[in-house]
C-alpha cells in the first residue's frame, strides 16, 4: 500500500490554531515595500483565516479529514 502524504506545499502555508480555524500569512508582504503605505503594511500582518468554501479543501491537503 502507498503511503498517504501531506500535501508539502500546503503544511508550511497553513497552520490549524487551537480553536480549529486555518490560518495563512497574507501575500504582498515580502518585497518592493518602499512603494506601499505603512497603513497597508501593518493590515498585511494580520494573519488571513481560511474561508468557508475553501475549509474542506485545505483541511485534505493537510490530510486532517
Amino acid at each position: 500500500m502507498p503511503k498517504v502524504r501531506t500535501n508539502s506545499s500546503a503544511k508550511k502555508r497553513f497552520k490549524v490554531t487551537g480553536t480549529g480555524e486555518i490560518t495563512y500569512q497574507k501575500p504582498f508582504k515580502r518585497h518592493i515595500l518602499t512603494k506601499k503605505t505603512t497603513k497597508r503594511k501593518r493590515a498585511l500582518r494580520v494573519m488571513g483565516k481560511v474561508g468557508a468554501p475553501d475549509r474542506p479543501r485545505v483541511l485534505r491537503l493537510l490530510r486532517m479529514k
